[in-house]
Formats: C-alpha cells, sequence, structure tokens
C-alpha cells in the first residue's frame, strides 16, 4: 500500500521579511520533502512559487525526484495579478483543474496524481474568504468545494489541504467533517491550538487553528501528523517561515 507526505504552508506572498525569511522556508521543506505541498498566498509579481520550486530542487540530493509546481491566480481582476495558490508535487501529475468560491476571486487547485501502485489521488488546495465575521461566505465555499469534489471526477482517494480562515468550531469546518476527517485530529483527537500567528507578525493576544488537511474514507489511514515550520530563525526569534506555521501528514492510501 503506497505511503505519502503532505504539507500546507501559507506563504505570506512577499510581505513581512520575505527575503530573510525564504531560505527558513526552504530548508524546512527540504528537510520534510514532502510529496504534495499545498500553498497558499503566493506572489506572482515575484515568481515565488517557480523560486522556492527551484531553489528547493537544486538542494535535492541525488537520486531525489524532482517538483513541479502548478499554479493558480485568484479569480479577480486585480488581486488575482497580485497573488494565488499552488501545489508542489513529486509524484506524476495526471491533470488539474479548478473551481472559483468567489468572495474576492478565491479558488480551489485539484491536482490529480498518480501513486506508486498506479492509483489516483486527488490533491487539493484552497484558500477561503478571510474577513473573521463572513462566516456565511466560508460555509457557501465549503459547501461549493465538497459539492464540487463530489460530482466533478470523484475518486475514492482525496485529500484537501489549506488556509481555511476558520476555527474548528466554525460552520465551514463542519461542513468540511460532514465528507473529510481532519488528519490531525485523527493522530491527536483535536485539532492543533494554533496554525496563525507565528511572532513574525504580532497580533495581539488572539491566536487559532485555520489550517487543515482534510482526507477522504478511501485514505486508509493516517500515520503521522504534526505542526512544522515552527521554528524562528537562530539568531532571530521573531524570524519565522511565515505568519502561518504548516502542517504535515503522512498518510497510507
Amino acid at each position: 500500500m503506497p505511503q505519502i507526505t503532505v504539507a500546507t504552508i501559507n506563504l505570506r506572498n512577499r510581505s513581512d521579511r520575505w527575503r530573510e525569511r525564504r531560505h527558513l522556508l526552504v530548508a524546512e521543506l527540504l528537510d520534510e520533502t514532502p510529496n504534495l505541498i499545498a500553498l497558499q498566498e503566493i506572489s506572482f509579481p515575484i515568481g515565488q512559487g517557480r523560486w522556492l520550486r527551484n531553489q528547493i530542487n537544486a538542494r535535492l540530493p541525488e537520486g531525489k525526484r524532482p517538483y513541479r509546481i502548478i499554479q493558480l491566480r485568484k479569480q479577480h481582476p486585480i488581486n488575482g495579478y497580485l497573488e494565488g495558490i499552488g501545489v508542489l508535487s513529486n509524484l506524476p501529475i495526471l491533470y488539474s483543474d479548478n473551481l472559483n468560491l468567489g468572495y474576492g476571486g478565491r479558488v480551489a487547485l485539484r491536482v490529480n496524481v498518480e501513486l506508486s501502485n498506479r492509483q489516483p489521488l486527488d490533491f487539493v488546495c484552497t484558500h477561503f474568504h478571510h474577513v473573521h465575521t463572513d462566516k456565511e461566505a466560508r460555509q457557501e465555499q465549503a459547501l461549493l468545494l465538497t459539492g464540487w469534489l463530489a460530482d466533478s471526477r470523484p475518486i475514492p482517494a482525496q485529500v484537501i489541504a489549506g488556509d481555511f480562515n476558520e476555527v474548528p468550531t466554525g460552520p465551514a469546518i463542519q461542513i468540511m467533517k460532514q465528507r473529510y476527517r481532519s488528519a490531525y485530529q485523527l493522530r491527536h483527537g483535536f485539532e492543533p491550538l494554533a496554525t496563525f500567528p507565528t511572532a513574525l507578525v504580532p497580533l495581539g493576544d488572539w491566536s487559532g487553528c485555520l489550517d487543515y488537511i482534510f482526507v477522504s474514507s478511501g485514505i486508509r489511514q493516517v500515520l503521522e501528523a504534526r505542526i512544522f515550520c515552527d521554528e524562528p530563525a537562530p539568531d532571530d526569534d521573531m524570524l519565522y517561515p511565515s505568519d502561518h506555521v504548516g502542517i504535515l501528514a503522512t498518510l497510507e492510501i
């Protein structure tokens, strides 16, 4: 039975000391080398996604399969130029497609990959609406996303990862959990206490879990699920890879 490692991390685009923190991010991803990585808030004007792919590939040990990147801009006339989401994959990609989730051009990106036993797997990256009080908007996005995955080219093995901008008790997360299971919760019995913010962007007293990896019933077992990208630079305890920490999970399909 195939085993893969998947991850999600919000890049925080080019904001908040990107040139200083970017090498922390590359080093963390190289340490883990997940098979599939969901990226949110990719800056398109600076080619951030391609830069990240190139830096990781240049440092991979000999014999390791290089990464490809599939990216998707927001479906918005202004914000779409600036920002989007993407998936890094070192597994063979069979096809990709996407869904417009509205509310400022939010999108979901599905990348269908082939596992070692030739079984297909859907890996979906998304980034939900960010305004804290707009719970109904995220609820609508969760309904759109789960309906799309159930009705359009449905397959048993599906993983949905990203920044949902919603705490575990929120309606959007409850809708996701009607059809999918949280990888972290399966391993630990609860969600992370917080995935946002890190000390990179001190925002006062509030913190919360906004990032998740969800798996379908076609995923046999979650072998591991944990936080990563959660360590500051050795010489600067305010410098983190991003304003979010990431989630990493090892799955048996």
